[in-house]
């Protein structure tokens, strides 16, 4: 049986890890970070193959962390040589300073996804074939589309964490996604919709007929739905925002204040607000990258670390952040296996995995009924969000206009705009229908993107304001 991240290059265990105690002897933390990765993506678009890739990669990343200094260098030369130069580089971050080296992470046992090769399997062909067989599907289905794109791509990443001393930590990640995208026409007015699904998991949970037929029907119901769009009205207003993929809002606005970094450095909105009210009572927002097979889940974190439910806000109460180990050890508490890097090439840094608001008593469509005059945003697309204030614009891709408790009419050119800190003290009613997105989340944070997952119940939001495109 070969070993995998060390198979068929000049670096063996045993020397990356005798260069590596040198490298951390006297730091407070520091790992050496292998990955060994394939990807493959193909895009089947307006009824022909219009890209096929594949790519493999391998390399190291190697951290020594020193007080609050951190040396970091990285290579996709596999050898002795090449490490010894990257050591030589980041004990800079130690020079003159003896600290005392932090404990290992926590081993775990479980098991969050399977050890599967999406790339390989199935093969080529038959992944080409299911495409074709989606735009087909599509323009049978519903003479008003014109056009469509599918997308299908998955990642095989095999990591080692080495550590001082000789611990070692070992995941193999897979992931894949499929996205459903389509034009529809009617009287020379086009407009579009989208479905995506993906997970850590085999691609036939995601390829079975069932399941890719009923989002290419829920893409072409979004792009009809936006077809008898009206421009959406602007003002202050009550929103009510659906569960699932909404909670995107949320990731933005409120998640990346809550991560530990930022509140380290006091540079954001909930800096020093631990044990206070910062949202509505029954607003209770969890990060947990343990959910079995999700987007955002890993087994251990980019540092070692298991990933583990986080409580960030209980009951409208600040509880905790999302921590790596440097700003756990800064500020005085336990990681929480939210490290995360984007790959070898990156210093790992606190990231959310799958956040989510909980669920709570009300029924999610007395919510909708109970508004009387505002928006309700089942859907978003692209937004903007500043972290140190929290303010956001997000553009709606499918809402609709509710008069009375009646939902009226879609609504096209709808931007929500606030600020989070503001929002979460805003909810005023918490649904019963909390559902996780359908794994289609990336997160950017630093010039790094990471899968993530996001969730949430139906909510109402009093007082939001809405950037229309009706005069």
């Amino acid at each position: 049986m070969t070993d995998y991240t060390f198979d068929d290059c000049e670096l063996s265990q045993d020397s990356a890890q005798n260069i590596l105690d040198d490298t951390l002897a006297g730091a407070d933390d520091g790992e050496l970070y292998i990955e060994r990765g394939s990807s493959e993506g193909l895009t089947f678009d307006d009824g022909r193959l219009k890209t096929a890739s594949f790519d493999t990669s391998r390399g190291f990343g190697l951290r020594c962390v020193a007080g609050e200094s951190t040396g970091f260098a990285q290579s996709t030369e596999m050898s002795p040589s090449a490490l010894s130069r990257a050591a030589r580089a980041v004990t800079i971050a130690k020079a003159g300073y003896d600290g005392s080296f932090s404990a290992h992470p926590a081993r775990t046992n479980r098991a969050l996804y399977p050890d599967i090769d999406p790339v390989a399997n199935p093969a080529f062909g038959p992944k080409v074939e299911l495409l074709q067989e989606i735009d087909a599907y599509c323009r049978a289905v519903d003479p008003a589309v014109v056009q469509v794109s599918a997308t299908l791509s998955g990642t095989r990443r095999a990591v080692t964490i080495l550590r001082a001393g000789g611990q070692r930590f070992d995941d193999i990640r897979p992931l894949v996604r499929l996205n459903i995208s389509v034009t529809v026409e009617r009287n020379g007015h086009r407009e579009s919709g989208f479905a995506g699904a993906g997970g850590r998991a085999a691609y036939e949970e995601f390829i079975d007929p069932s399941r890719w037929k009923k989002m290419a029907n829920e893409a072409i119901r979004q792009a009809k739905t936006n077809l008898d769009a009206i421009p959406a009205p602007a003002g202050k207003m009550d929103v009510v925002l659906g569960p699932g993929w909404p909670g995107v809002l949320l990731h933005e606005a409120i998640g990346h204040g809550l991560e530990g970094d930022f509140n380290r450095k006091g540079t954001s909105a909930f800096a020093n607000m631990m044990g206070e009210r910062v949202a509505a009572p029954g607003v209770t927002i969890i990060d947990d990258g343990s959910l079995a097979g999700r987007r955002g889940s890993l087994t251990i974190d980019d540092e070692g670390t298991p990933t583990e439910p986080t409580v960030l806000i209980e009951d409208g109460i600040l509880k905790g952040y999302m921590q790596d180990r440097l700003n756990a050890r800064l500020m005085g508490v336990k990681p929480t296996g939210n490290g995360r890097r984007e790959s070898f090439s990156h210093a790992p840094m606190p990231r959310m995995t799958n956040t989510y608001m909980l669920g709570g008593t009300t029924p999610a469509g007395d919510i909708v009924e109970s508004l009387k005059d505002g928006i309700y945003a089942t859907n978003f697309g692209g937004g903007q969000v500043d972290i140190t204030s929290g303010k956001f614009v997000f553009q709606c891709t499918e809402a609709y206009l509710v008069k009375n408790g009646k939902i009226e009419a879609p609504v096209k050119g709808a931007t929500l705009i606030g600020d989070g800190p503001t929002v979460l003290t805003q909810v005023k009613k918490v649904g019963d229908d909390m559902e996780l997105d359908p794994g289609i989340g990336v997160c950017g944070k630093a010039g790094q993107g990471v899968p993530v997952g996001v969730g949430q119940p139906t909510l109402y939001i009093e007082g939001l304001t809405v950037g229309g495109s009706a005069v």
